[in-house]
Formats: structure tokens, sequence, C-alpha cells
């Protein structure tokens, strides 16, 4: 081992081959301890855990581990009006899940509605102020050619 001070810091310096837990960012280590993998391979196989219909109106929103590590609860986002779909597919998520992972990960399941509409309105609205804004700046510009491949840039983005 090696040992360097530079500005009354003390660094270890490994020769050789270094455990593979030291190699890793400080941040990932927090998220991999709380089961930040286990949450990334549920959403990247959300598909295969819900059914085809249920896929296309909610998502895993997080989750929410005890200090065991033993009782997970899953946060599922879901459109308004269809709660009830996913109430009666809880049991056959959650069987997927555990089995997949091959322990008991998640015990239950928590559904958070959205609403879809509201957010659709607000973005709508933001839309137009941006584009007024991006129409105001455009117009600014002395280069007409600029200023035309920019406007023909904001149709085809509206579209």
């Amino acid at each position: 081992m090696h040992h360097k001070r530079n500005n009354k810091e003390s660094i270890t310096y490994v020769q050789g081959l270094r455990p593979f837990g030291n190699t890793l960012p400080r941040g990932l280590k927090g998220i991999l301890k709380k089961n930040g993998y286990n949450y990334s391979e549920i959403i990247s196989k959300w598909k295969s855990f819900a059914n085809k219909e249920i896929v296309n109106f909610c998502y895993p929103k997080s989750i929410k581990m005890d200090k065991s590590n033993k009782k997970g609860i899953l946060i599922v986002s879901v459109d308004r009006g269809n709660e009830i779909n996913v109430e009666y597919s809880k049991k056959e998520i959650m069987n997927k899940i555990n089995s997949y992972f091959g322990y008991q990960l998640i015990s239950d399941i928590k559904l958070k509605a959205n609403n879809i509409k509201i957010k659709n309105e607000k973005s709508a609205n933001s839309l137009v102020k941006i584009n007024s804004n991006f129409n105001s700046k455009i117009n600014e510009i002395k280069s007409k050619k600029i200023r035309e491949s920019l406007l023909q840039l904001m149709k085809s983005a509206k579209k």
C-alpha cells in the first residue's frame, strides 16, 4: 500500500485488483443499497409483469422498502378511471415480480391516480407561450434564409 498525503487528506492506493464495490461512484452505491437495481428491473420488464391492457395506462412509479428489505411496496401510477382494472390484477403482478426475483420482494401494490387531461392542458398552454417567444426572437434575426429555415423547423415541430 502506498500512502499519499496532500492538503491534510489521506488517500490510500492499493496496487493490484480492487473489490468491485470500491470502483463504483458514491451515488450509485446508495441507489443499489436502496434496491435501485430491483426498481430498474421492474421498469424494464414491466410489459411482461403486467397485462398488455394494463401497460397502456399504468407504470411503476417507485418502490418503498422497509429496513430489513423484505417487505416492499410498489407504487404504480394509474390513469384516472382505470384503477379498477389494475386493482383486480394486483395479485397477478405481485406473483410475477416475486417469481422473477426468486424471493418476496413486493408485498403490496399501491395505486396513485394521474390526471392526464390537466397535464395535457397545462402543456398546451406552455407550448403556446414558448411558440410566441420563439417567433418574436426569430423575427429579430437579420438573415432571411436562417429566419425562414427556423420557421419551417417550428412548423414541423408543432406537427
